[in-house]
């Protein structure tokens, strides 16, 4: 395994989020501050400076293939025009830019005082749409901005948003439930009460399983298909950390100082003990690669590692940032691992086997 410096740069607030362009050409990093700054992912060079939202930018996201803004596909004599970026403030807004030329197309704002605190992208093998929470809300966007769809109300304000991977369907969480909204007829597929706050929602690739990490140091599991639930207490912290490994079997989790890897196959993880990947500090960051299996896990004492659970559970990597993590996110084709810091760096490792 070879763990190798492909780039890095340095920005002027915590970065809040990373997101990468389908075909791997761009990296946005948002900070904390507003600002959004899109790279070339290969080799770390400065594309476009975006002005972001006032008062601080809160999520980003890149369209998962070449949808094209106000109707255009990609050009051939400019493979960046199509690329699409979602983002989301404390102004209250969500702007769509064409990233690859760098300027804002599209403007809304879906709910007047409200924070976005979530732009997520129906899977591609679907009509693009970007569901956006904002308050209470949740909302369906074109590429072009317009309005595809507003839900009704949630009676308190929504805290994680996740597409099931074939598109058909979106979660959202509020504090004591979890509701699955068709995303076709826009009708309730399911609803779940939970008796604490839910900090984040992620489906396992193979759609069977539903997972949220509470604010009550728990992880909590639905299988949606059999009407089935379980519960996985015990953890230091609240929470917020969850990724699944991209065949389904492995649930990776923080809140902890270990990083709990849980079997997933079969009957589900309640009642197996969980494989511990150490740290020296509590863990604040899990993702496994899309396709392939490295874990990338990071703690706030500035580490981040990497794991082949096909490997035994063994580590084949780290390395020490002089902040911790705040984001890890991998390239759409696994070669690289963006890391973004606390203290506003950027770091993009290039990964070989």
């Amino acid at each position: 395994m070879n763990l190798t410096k492909a780039w890095a740069a340095q920005m002027d607030d915590y970065v809040i989020g990373l997101a990468w362009s389908y075909d791997t050409r761009l990296l946005a990093a948002a900070s904390a501050a507003g600002p959004i700054t899109v790279f070339d992912g290969a080799t770390g060079a400065l594309a476009h400076e975006l002005s972001g939202h006032a008062d601080g930018t809160n999520c980003l996201a890149f369209a998962p293939d070449a949808a094209g803004i106000a109707g255009a596909g990609p050009d051939p004599a400019s493979p960046r025009s199509a690329a699409i970026l979602a983002s989301g403030g404390q102004d209250g807004n969500v702007r769509l830019w064409d990233a690859g030329n760098g300027v804002q197309a599209a403007e809304i704002l879906p709910a007047s005082g409200a924070w976005v605190d979530a732009v997520a992208w129906r899977p591609a093998a679907n009509s693009p749409v970007v569901a956006v929470t904002a308050g209470r809300k949740l909302d369906l966007l074109s590429p072009t901005g317009s309005m595809v769809h507003v839900f009704p109300d949630s009676p308190r304000t929504l805290s994680a948003l996740a597409w099931h991977p074939r598109g058909g369907a979106a979660a959202v969480a509020s504090f004591g439930r979890v509701v699955i909204w068709d995303a076709d007829d826009f009708r309730v597929q399911r609803e779940y009460s939970y008796g604490s706050a839910i900090e984040n929602l992620v489906w396992s690739p193979d759609g069977r399983w539903l997972v949220a990490g509470a604010q009550d140091n728990a992880v909590h599991l639905w299988i949606p298909e059999e009407d089935q639930e379980f519960h996985m207490s015990g953890y230091e912290t609240k929470v917020r950390e969850l990724s699944f490994s991209s065949d389904s079997r492995w649930l990776a989790t923080g809140g902890s100082r270990d990083a709990c890897v849980w079997d997933c196959t079969g009957a589900g993880p309640e009642g197996r003990e969980p494989v511990a990947l150490p740290h020296g500090d509590r863990v604040n960051a899990v993702a496994f690669q899309h396709a392939h299996d490295l874990l990338a896990t990071a703690a706030n004492d500035g580490e981040v590692a990497l794991w082949s659970l096909a490997r035994g559970e063994s580590r084949v990597a780290s390395v020490k940032l002089t902040a911790p993590a705040s984001n890890l996110a991998w390239s759409p084709d696994d070669t690289l691992l963006a890391i973004g810091s606390q203290k506003g760096g950027v770091l993009v490792l290039r990964v070989d086997a």
